[in-house]
């Protein structure tokens, strides 16, 4: 298991990146941090579901298991967003609190149930 989350960290350092520019590219656009966290996602989070797939845990990247990862995922950032928004936080504290539980809970989901079995 060690294995597995060396490299899905490895992924996530560059999912990271590619979550955070977009996120304040969106804020410099005027949206809503709520938004603009899901959009940042979204982006990276397809980055990352194709690259896991096949080099983390050696599994087809099907559609099912995508819009299963997407839709959890998205949710989970979408809810950060949306709480940031609620109590004025600070867009990095927005950001440092979605990634972390973005690793956490979406290695997590990821090993035991959007990529569960042989790997």
């Amino acid at each position: 298991m060690l294995t597995f989350f060396a490299k899905y960290l490895t992924v996530g350092v560059i999912n990271t990146l590619l979550h955070w520019a977009t996120f304040f590219i969106c804020l410099s656009l005027g949206l809503f941090q709520s938004t603009a966290n899901l959009l940042a996602f979204c982006l990276a989070v397809t980055f990352s579901f194709f690259v896991n797939a096949r080099w983390t845990f050696n599994q087809q990247a099907t559609a099912w298991r995508y819009l299963l990862y997407v839709l959890f995922m998205g949710a989970m950032a979408f809810s950060v967003g949306y709480l940031a928004d609620r109590l004025g936080l600070y867009p990095l504290i927005t950001l440092i609190a979605s990634s972390a539980l973005s690793l956490a809970c979406g290695f997590l989901f990821s090993r035991f149930i959007v990529f569960k079995g042989e790997s």
